[in-house]
């Protein structure tokens, strides 16, 4: 079994192949050597101004943390993945941020992590100010990252190049598989939380950095790097690095000597863009969060083909990926392997899907509990049950004692990760996914899974998105509404869309109401923003 951390693997992958290009953006070229040289400069300089590892793992419960945190505040670049590397080096957390939020949202999010350090971009040097100015703990360590926004430095805030340039490139601290991977939940149906997961077990279960080849996990980080081949793989993520997925496919490229590409344009998702990082860098591999990307893709690469024929593997997970966009995909790129998957910031991957395949094929450490939580269900149960993950799972939550034990409960003596999500587990072991149950819909005494209603409103072909929330109603409780934006130019009528509804919905499933929006408002990442579609509907409730 393996103990790996991201900082001594990524570290022995540069030394093993120091030339290889590690981060492509654009015109920038960054490889292993210069990722190393200046993600080392970055550790010692936070270790010299005192942050670090101040508490052995084992002296602490699963919502604490004995590390300093270092918020990136930052869109994709190589200064992301340099401020991961630099932290796991210096043994400090780093954690992502959503850089769409208003200040009122970023001063929770530093009231509850408390970094003792921010790496941020420039452009969002005026929000950060004001977030910071209705705190009250300590100012943390600033380093502003240079962009085209022309903003000048915070007070107090030290250029990011500054920095780098003023220490050496030594490696202060002995990074551990203890120390601690930090991710935030997106908040799209609450206030987000800081999952807490120990580097060895993320690396496993999020990551997947394990030996495919063998069905088996790494036993050294030497073998880890013996495996590395000839020529590097190139690996595109298309959401943003806050998104779990996008981190976790970056940082098994740099385990594994391949590279990283990101698009020119990473304030956005341009689809034209990413084509075109793909045929000019001759991607390998793509990274995307369902339809909000999936769509626009296929509809891009249908209008201005392009030659992507490099691409052979394009995964999606965090939102459905409905299968007349995968069909779309596979008709486009000849030899494409798609696969779908399923997971969350509490399990890592629990299951995955290829080709227009609905159901998952669970992973090994993936269970389904019993309504009361109380025991497993069977294979072919005609019941639903909470989808649940054993063996390497989080921490806890930070700061939050009573949550993590909810989430994280002990079941027959065994610790289990089970974040919330419903399904069945069918005889032939495969999942089938319903939802979250934080955005099931209980209605008329009958529960409504969110997703599934989704699902049925995006199969009809003149639909370009859709989210599905519920509202209180006098009648039901609780009744369904959907709200819709047409594909462009498309005449789409609310009775149109109910009828394509009812071929696959109960009658009790079919929405009480249809909105129709120009766009529907979603996370950097793609993922439905159910705050968002919940209020929208209360405005016509």
């Amino acid at each position: 079994m393996s103990e790996l951390n991201f900082a001594t693997t990524i570290e022995a992958v540069a030394t093993a192949v120091p030339d290889r290009p590690a981060v492509v953006h654009g015109a920038r070229r960054t490889d292993y050597r210069a990722l190393l040289d200046r993600s080392r400069r970055l550790a010692r300089y936070l270790h010299d101004h005192g942050l670090g590892c101040f508490a052995p793992r084992a002296s602490l419960a699963g919502h604490q943390s004995g590390q300093h945190f270092l918020a990136q505040y930052l869109y994709n670049s190589p200064e992301y993945l340099e401020g991961m590397l630099g932290g796991y080096l210096a043994r400090v957390a780093p954690f992502n941020v959503n850089y769409r939020y208003v200040p009122e949202e970023l001063r929770y999010l530093l009231a509850d992590a408390r970094p003792r350090a921010i790496q941020y971009h420039a452009r969002f040097a005026p929000v950060l100010a004001a977030a910071l100015a209705g705190l009250s703990a300590e100012r943390p360590v600033l380093l502003q990252v240079a962009d085209d926004s022309g903003e000048p430095l915070l007070p107090g805030a030290v250029d990011y190049e500054s920095a780098l340039a003023s220490v050496p490139p030594s490696v202060p601290a002995e990074p551990s598989p203890d120390d601690v991977y930090a991710l935030y939940t997106g908040g799209t149906t609450g206030m987000p939380k800081c999952v807490l997961w120990r580097q060895a077990d993320v690396a496993v279960t999020g990551v997947g950095l394990v030996n495919r080849r063998a069905g088996r996990e790494w036993d050294s980080v030497a073998e880890v790097v013996g495996a590395i081949g000839p020529r590097a793989g190139r690996m595109l993520p298309c959401a943003p690095l806050m998104h779990g997925a996008a981190q976790w496919g970056a940082l098994l490229a740099l385990c594994t000597g391949n590279t990283v590409v990101f698009p020119d344009q990473v304030h956005r998702f341009d689809p034209a863009g990413v084509w075109d990082a793909v045929a000019r860098e001759r991607v390998t591999q793509m990274s995307i969060v369902g339809d909000a990307f999936g769509r626009a893709l296929v509809d891009e690469l249908a209008r201005h083909p392009r030659d992507v024929s490099s691409l052979k593997f394009l995964v999606s997970g965090g939102a459905a990926l409905q299968p007349s966009v995968k069909e779309g995909l596979a008709s486009l790129i000849g030899g494409l392997r798609l696969m779908e998957t399923i997971g969350s910031s509490e399990t890592g991957v629990q299951g995955a899907a290829e080709g227009v395949d609905k159901s998952f094929h669970a992973d090994s450490r993936t269970v389904l509990l019993t309504e009361d939580r109380s025991g497993f269900l069977a294979p072919g149960h005609p019941g639903t049950g909470w989808l649940a993950s054993r063996g390497r799972v989080p921490l806890g939550y930070l700061g939050d004692e009573a949550k993590t034990s909810a989430t994280f409960p002990v079941v027959n003596g065994e610790r289990l990760s089970v974040p919330g999500d419903r399904a069945r587990l069918l005889a032939d072991g495969r999942v089938e996914l319903l939802g979250r149950d934080s955005v099931t819909i209980n209605s008329g005494g009958e529960k409504v899974f969110a997703e599934e209603v989704e699902a049925a409103v995006k199969r009809h072909p003149d639909v370009a998105d859709a989210v599905v929330c519920g509202r209180p109603s006098a009648r039901w409780g609780a009744e369904v509404v959907a709200i819709v934006a047409p594909r462009s130019g498309a005449t789409l009528s609310a009775d149109a869309l109910l009828a394509n509804c009812a071929t696959t919905l109960a009658r009790y499933k079919l929405p009480k109401e249809i909105i129709f929006v120009d766009r529907v408002q979603r996370s950097p990442s793609g993922k439905a923003d159910y705050r968002w579609a919940a209020a929208r509907a209360l405005l016509r409730g």
